[in-house]
């Protein structure tokens, strides 16, 4: 990080509370901190600025919106030359079902999160995973059960 001074009790105060509620407002955020609005707001922006906040986001339920199918995709792809990694990257970031795409280290290449409606819905996305590039193998795990998710990182 360009020039990032270390991060004081502060700023990690502010972190902590902001990513657990980022609609809070300059004034609320600095109440609970003990400080004034002026700082408060000017170490957030110099957060945002060194690209530590990077957005400011709802957390939204998927079942709620009607995505009730959680499934782990694990890639190994068949050929490994950057034409083809980077086509197939393209295409697996540009897929609004894919939440998150993970290059690995192990057995496998990628590990893909789908949120999907349906196992309908999911054999659509294996088919166009499936037409990316020649693919090694492909193991899909369905989520059962969410126990814990959690987006707030332990600053």
């Amino acid at each position: 990080m360009n020039h990032l001074k270390p991060l004081d009790s502060m700023d990690r105060r502010i972190l902590r509370i902001v990513q657990r509620d980022a609609s809070l407002t300059i004034s609320e955020i600095a109440a609970q901190i003990g400080l004034s609005q002026t700082p408060c707001w000017k170490r957030l922006q110099r957060l945002e600025a060194l690209g530590v906040i990077k957005r400011r986001i709802a957390v939204l339920d998927p079942k709620k919106l009607g995505l009730g199918l959680t499934v782990f995709v694990s890639i190994e792809v068949g050929q490994h030359s950057g034409e083809e990694l980077t086509r197939f990257v393209d295409c697996v970031s540009s897929m609004e079902e894919i939440m998150d795409v993970y290059r690995v280290a192990g057995d496998v290449d990628f590990v893909l999160r789908v949120v999907v409606p349906d196992t309908a819905a999911f054999d659509v996305v294996y088919g166009k995973l499936r037409d990316l590039i020649p693919l090694k193998n492909v193991t899909s795990h369905i989520a059962l059960e969410n126990i814990k998710s959690e987006t707030a990182f332990p600053v």
